[in-house]
């Protein structure tokens, strides 16, 4: 018996650092990865799959997205469960409580809200442990399992869950983080065979038969492992990672302290496969003359367009410009342009303004190759 792990499908992302044509292109990408997963249970043979919470980006959702959800979710062969998590909580406001969400949800897909368990294949069932708000006070994982008996003899039990396990927390007392040790007595006392977990985007492996599956498309430039599902064997507790991203979020730090550091850079974002779903944060620190600094911001200015996402990540970056002797056979100026120039260089050895003038100078002129 095999089935498909997933969570974290935050459909509605925002994605506020991309314009509005990236961002269409990333909401839609989201989508398709929906529509992915539904090809792989097909071809994996998996019986069913479960959404280990935050399957939405909030409760206030457009219902245009509501309606392309339900899309890509009726072309999933089998059974889908979702669980709410921190993003979409079973509240007063819950998206699941939604008319729009009740009258047009796809019969075969599933809400855990509450933790009995649900059969969802021959010999399978599913217990989870839902969120009812954002900031629960207690480790919902535990309080599910507390009230469970062990499953029926030859009857798998799978735990879906969503939040921060203790051992991987760096609030490992908050009155919200699963135990995951206790946990993992639970798996060895039978009472469940594997547990699915959400929250984490990164594939995560916690403990034996006990995972992270990631968000199956990219969410944040920290991630190290996103983009994937899990493809799991109950009866051996096999995984394995499927990839299902097509996006990447890539933070780039770099050096530059002259132009071939520049060449350097350049050369690395021109390799760069698949520029328009991909967004670049760069990280640049040290120091470049008013002639090396214009030429790196005329090259990214020229390749952004091809990117999702390319610019500076401004917390992170220290690039100083420096006033160096410069030649001026480089500027063909005259006359009060000329009067600006010798003006501006004499500033710009103190006047950070006076050396950005000076770059765009540079920029507006030209320069020899």
């Amino acid at each position: 018996m095999r089935f498909i792990a997933t969570a974290d499908w935050q459909l509605g992302m925002t994605a506020h650092f991309l314009d509005e044509q990236a961002r269409a292109r990333y909401h839609q990408a989201r989508l398709d990865a929906v529509t992915e997963i539904g090809d792989l249970a097909r071809r994996h043979d998996a019986a069913f799959v479960v959404v280990a919470g935050d399957v939405f980006e909030s409760n206030q959702l457009r219902r245009s997205i509501l309606m392309q959800a339900f899309e890509a979710l009726r072309a999933c062969p089998v059974p889908v469960v979702l669980l709410p998590g921190n993003h979409d909580p079973l509240d007063a406001a819950s998206i699941y409580k939604d008319p729009a969400f009740v009258t047009n949800c796809p019969s075969h897909v599933i809400v855990l809200t509450d933790s009995s368990p649900v059969a969802v294949a021959p010999g399978v069932e599913i217990l989870g442990a839902p969120w009812f708000s954002k900031r629960p006070e207690t480790d919902l994982v535990a309080q599910a399992l507390a009230a469970i008996e062990p499953p029926s003899p030859g009857t798998y039990r799978v735990l879906v869950g969503h939040g921060a396990v203790a051992s991987l927390s760096p609030n490992r007392d908050s009155l919200d983080a699963i135990d995951d040790a206790a946990l993992s007595n639970s798996l060895d006392a039978g009472d469940i065979h594997f547990a699915v977990l959400g929250d984490r985007h990164s594939t995560t492996q916690v403990a034996p038969r006990v995972w992270y599956p990631g968000s199956p498309e990219v969410t944040s430039r920290r991630e190290v492992d996103p983009g994937q599902v899990l493809l799991v064997d109950l009866a051996t507790a096999a995984v394995t990672p499927l990839r299902t991203g097509q996006w990447k979020f890539q933070v780039i730090a770099q050096d530059l302290n002259s132009a071939a550091d520049v060449s350097a850079l350049l050369s690395q974002l021109d390799d760069i496969d698949a520029k328009a779903r991909t967004a670049v944060w760069l990280q640049l620190q040290g120091s470049l003359s008013i002639t090396e600094h214009a030429r790196l911001e005329d090259a990214l200015a020229q390749r952004e367009p091809l990117f999702a996402r390319l610019g500076l990540w401004q917390r992170h970056s220290h690039l100083v410009v420096v006033p160096k002797e410069l030649d001026e056979a480089d500027l063909p100026l005259t006359g009060f342009a000329k009067a600006a120039y010798a003006e501006l260089k004499a500033a710009s050895r103190d006047d950070a303004e006076a050396r950005d003038a000076l770059g765009l100078l540079f920029r507006l002129v030209g320069r020899k190759p």
